[in-house]
């Protein structure tokens, strides 16, 4: 677990498919950046487009994406040199993740985070996952 202002905290990173059911999740500290894990969570998949918001728009995560022929729609960040276009029709979707999130913390253990160790921490997430798949 990372250390943050109040105290201990992990932030949990999730990739989702198309119907909002979980495809893999990662774990980093409370005080790491998103951008660290970007890489991790679309490896090994195949995809027409990535959904992200503006903690995946680092330049170098995005020109990955385009080489390999993936749509990219992730707003850039308002302070950037360059604005970027994204299609905000297709942002929209993002809120299949924000829904997930929203579903994994009706389960007590995972929004008040009993587990000491990330590894236990994150095997009852993917125990969470696969409930919520099967509803």
């Amino acid at each position: 677990m990372g250390r943050s202002r109040g105290g201990f905290s992990s932030k949990i990173h999730i990739t989702v498919d198309g119907l909002g059911h979980a495809l893999r999740f990662l774990l980093s500290p409370g005080q790491a950046h998103d951008i660290n894990k970007a890489e991790e969570l679309v490896k090994g998949f195949a995809f027409q487009r990535v959904i992200a918001d503006r903690g995946y728009a680092a330049q170098p995560f995005v020109d990955s994406l385009l080489e390999k022929g993936i749509e990219v729609v992730i707003p850039p960040h308002q302070r950037a040199k360059e604005q970027r276009e994204y299609d905000k029709w297709w942002y929209r979707e993002r809120q299949l993740v924000e829904c997930f999130i929203n579903k994994i913390k009706h389960f007590r253990r995972v929004f008040s985070r009993y587990e000491k160790l990330d590894r236990s921490y994150l095997g009852f997430l993917h125990f969470v996952g696969a409930l919520i798949w099967l509803r």
